[in-house]
């Protein structure tokens, strides 16, 4: 290894672990401080910025212990402050070791948090408002900006004067990037989670067709479960949750 390899490797190690043990040899204090702040201040206000509510849940010590083992302990795979809320996320699910003040839902409010500057920051374009189709008889395709999440914790309700301790009924959650470039998100109860789902994987299947292996897997009344269906296909459409795409001939020739 050669000399200024050796010494980048050096100040490498003491900028993720900055102890006396770790100094490198040569560099006047003054000098490393500047470093050292600066590195732990960009990272530190990355991951602030990334996850505001899961911030308010800790005092100053807590999270700033937090953020430095984070530093200290987990090797990124990206060099893209962007990714770092990701790398963030990578380090709760892996490599952290809970303290008694940490939440039990930390995880899962983390990845929730960082869905929102995901889809913020995702390239792909919501689908176009559709004008003369009807989700019934067309084909509704998920947009690539709508996410369909399902969490043990209540995430979207969680913050400093609500932190439960246990894990209730299952959280199902709609998040998505309208045609305004908004993110917002909508809590699903389980049949809707399930039609969300069959909305996601679909590619051919009208929305009257959805509805009916809807309504055959609920066991309910066939009328209402269309009825319902429809009027959430029509909002998911306007909030840019899906696209509308007309059935191929051969189906439309054969609908009444």
């Amino acid at each position: 290894m050669s000399e200024l390899r050796t010494a980048q490797v050096a100040m490498g190690r003491y900028l993720r672990n900055p102890t006396p043990a770790t100094a490198p040899a040569g560099i006047e204090e003054r000098r490393l401080k500047v470093y050292r702040e600066l590195v732990y201040n960009n990272i530190e206000g990355f991951i602030s910025s990334g996850f505001p509510v899961l911030r308010t849940l800790y005092d100053d010590a807590q999270w700033h212990a937090l953020v430095r083992e984070f530093v200290a302990v987990h090797r990124c795979a990206t060099p893209y402050f962007l990714e770092i809320s990701q790398e963030f996320i990578r380090f709760l699910s892996e490599d952290f070791l809970h303290r008694d003040c940490d939440p039990p839902f930390i995880v899962e409010l983390a990845h929730y948090e960082w869905v929102e500057l995901a889809l913020d920051i995702a390239e792909d374009s919501p689908p176009p408002l559709p004008q003369h189709l009807d989700p019934l008889h067309a084909v509704p395709r998920f947009s690539p900006l709508a996410w369909l999440l399902s969490y043990a914790w209540p995430v979207h309700r969680i913050g400093a004067d609500f932190q439960p301790r246990e894990p209730d009924e299952p959280t199902f959650l709609l998040v998505y990037r309208d045609r305004e470039e908004n993110v917002g998100f909508m809590a699903l109860n389980p049949a809707t989670a399930r039609l969300a789902e069959l909305l996601r994987d679909n590619t051919t299947d009208s929305g009257e067709a959805l509805l009916a292996r809807l309504a055959t897997e609920l066991g309910g009344d066939a009328e209402a479960t269309r009825s319902f269906g429809a009027e959430q296909l029509n909002q998911f459409a306007r909030c840019a949750i899906i696209g509308l795409q007309p059935l191929p001939a051969a189906t439309a020739d054969a609908c009444p």
